[in-house]
């Protein structure tokens, strides 16, 4: 969804949001709940109507690791980074990942857009590190054998996206 189009659902999601309080967080959210991503071209939208700078709303994107300001792919898997996590292995599980899925740091989906791998800050599941996130779904206690169990019983599940 590109120019107008995104603009129009940028436009919807401002106005069913802007009268709650503090609407900057809601209205990113929803935006990337409709879209997939906060694209740039949206941030002089909700900036002009919250009367704040593109710099304000950009900062704000930015800085929470919720929002992504590319789209991500079909299936989208989150290692988390957590320090219990980290003293379980869960670096050698996002290196696991990336590798076996063709992402890397700097380009975090695959060529094909079927994967999106991200390193995410504590899942909540800290005494059965280390954990990830595959889709929807929690996983815990993993080696990189089980991740990629995972990944591929979420594939299985998620039908390609025309």
């Amino acid at each position: 969804m590109r120019g107008e189009a995104t603009l129009t659902t940028v436009r919807d999601v401002i106005a069913a949001r802007i009268q709650l309080a503090g609407p900057l967080l809601p209205i990113l959210h929803g935006v990337q709940e409709a879209l997939g991503h906060v694209p740039r071209e949206a941030l002089p939208e909700i900036a002009a109507a919250l009367n704040l700078s593109r710099a304000e709303v950009h900062g704000v994107v930015s800085y929470y690791h919720h929002f992504r300001e590319l789209p991500a792919g079909r299936c989208v898997v989150q290692v988390c980074r957590a320090e219990s996590c980290q003293a379980m292995g869960a670096d050698a599980l996002l290196a696991h990942a990336r590798q076996s899925l063709g992402c890397s740091a700097a380009s975090p989906t695959s060529r094909d857009g079927a994967f999106t791998v991200e390193p995410i800050y504590c899942l909540g599941l800290c005494a059965s590190s280390p954990a990830a996130k595959v889709g929807t779904r929690l996983h815990a206690r993993l080696t990189p054998a089980r991740l990629s169990a995972a990944i591929a019983a979420e594939s299985a599940r998620a039908p390609e996206r025309t």
